[in-house]
């Protein structure tokens, strides 16, 4: 009997534990229109206003959003990689279209620099997603500000007051900047100050300078309305996010594990190993998109025999997010790879961080093993060119200077991108490091 009313209660876990991860995962990894905005109430609000001047009023606007990466600009699509700053234009159009007299009577047009790359593919894209393939068929067109011009008077029903107004959003807008002559900005910027079709033209950038990317006549027709995001709240507020996005909501079904959920997080919280791995990621980045990408792998380790998370958990998942990327590399080479790299230290070490070339890295190679015939194998010349090359393909080493046609490979100057305590870190974790080898490190970086 007490068997199965374990079955039963490992079960229930199970299912609890099934729906936090997937709660929790889609709040870290899609940022819905129902999630918190930190930080950009002001912002948001300014938007928010803007945009139904032009959804209900009909009044023709062009704003930019500035920021960077991470601090919530776009995510007009389910899937973005500007992850929080996605969520302010998600929100704004979602509360946009709950206004009964707007859902009905408006079109909007998301477009992307890294995916339209031209004006033509612009233009395609916006046929689409308007839905007049079938009329722009019947139309021989000539220029580009024709094709639009049409495309636009198509949506028009008579007046100012009775056009479909259509919303545009650029995102990665500083590359649209970039294609010849900047038509498509030009001719929307130019139909947001008619009075005729009322469209809002809304540009995601991370760019500080884009204004000066613009050309004179196209800057003419912008409305210089500028929102600015920045992560400007304290560590303080970054511990009450915290509790929001690992908190469960109040409809969870199962309550009574929702409230042990809950109190948890709150003990997690007032933990003092806690508060400072938050401390020191607040420090490196208050970017919420790294704050999500910590908890993920925190969360990661709740299972049916571990269904809470622990202090050592987020120690653990703090250690992954500051792992050095290229020690990790290191730990994957081959001994004589290992070896190439310590003579390149040496010789750093020796003529304070000037660049070498192949050939004085294999000199320095060869003065070790003749020294330790005994434990290392002599490779030949070809072998330890690959080995080299390989280093190069792995980024720990770059070129000066780009390769000439002519130029010998064995000259070329290259320089290390690796410091002293990256490859010492590497070589106490080095598996199966020859004695001799790891000495030989030492005794080179020790010239210091």
């Amino acid at each position: 009997m007490s068997s199965r009313k374990s079955k039963s209660n490992n079960l229930m876990h199970s299912e609890c534990l099934s729906q936090v991860q997937r709660i929790l995962r889609e709040r870290f990894c899609h940022q819905s229109p129902h999630s918190n905005l930190f930080g950009v109430q002001v912002q948001y609000k300014h938007l928010i206003e803007l945009l139904k001047r032009t959804a209900i009023h009909g009044e023709s606007n062009s704003v930019l959003i500035i920021g960077p990466r991470g601090s919530g600009k776009t995510m007009v699509k389910a899937v973005d990689f500007w992850c929080f700053f996605a969520l302010l234009i998600n929100r704004a159009l979602k509360e946009l279209m709950e206004v009964e007299e707007v859902s009905e009577n408006i079109l909007q047009v998301h477009l992307n620099g890294l995916l339209q790359i031209n004006d033509k593919i612009a233009l395609k894209e916006i046929t689409r997603q308007l839905n007049l393939e079938n009329v722009v068929g019947d139309k021989v067109f000539g220029s580009f500000a024709e094709n639009l011009s049409f495309l636009l008077e198509a949506l028009q029903k008579g007046d100012r007051t009775s056009s479909c107004p259509v919303i545009f959003v650029l995102d990665e807008f500083d590359l649209f900047a970039h294609h010849k002559n900047q038509t498509l900005l030009y001719n929307l910027f130019d139909i947001s100050q008619s009075a005729q079709t009322p469209i809002a033209v809304i540009g995601l950038t991370c760019r500080l300078d884009i204004l000066e990317l613009l050309e004179k006549r196209v800057k003419s027709r912008f409305s210089h309305r500028q929102i600015h995001l920045m992560n400007s709240f304290g560590f303080p507020q970054y511990l009450k996010i915290f509790k929001e996005e690992l908190s469960l909501p109040a409809e969870f079904p199962d309550k009574l594990f929702a409230e042990k959920w809950n109190e948890n997080v709150q003990c997690l919280l007032e933990d003092r190993s806690v508060r400072e791995v938050l401390q020191k990621h607040f420090n490196v980045s208050k970017n919420l998109r790294s704050l999500h990408v910590l908890l993920m792998l925190a969360l990661n380790r709740v299972t049916i025999s571990h269904p809470f998370m622990t202090a050592a958990d987020l120690i653990e998942a703090n250690q992954l997010c500051s792992m050095d990327s290229k020690a990790n590399i290191v730990h994957g080479l081959s001994v004589l790879e290992i070896c190439l790299i310590i003579a390149m230290k040496h010789l750093n070490d020796i003529y304070e961080e000037e660049p070498f070339n192949f050939q004085m890295v294999y000199n320095e190679f060869q003065k070790f093993v003749q020294r330790k015939a005994h434990s290392v194998y002599n490779f030949e010349k070809p072998v330890v060119m690959k080995a080299f090359e390989h280093l190069q393909q792995l980024e720990l080493i770059r070129p000066m200077e780009r390769t000439s046609v002519n130029a010998q490979r064995e000259y070329q100057l290259m320089k290390l991108l690796l410091d002293n305590t990256q490859i010492m870190n590497a070589l106490q974790k080095y598996p199966n490091c020859p004695t001799d080898v790891r000495q030989w490190a030492t005794s080179s970086l020790s010239w210091l």
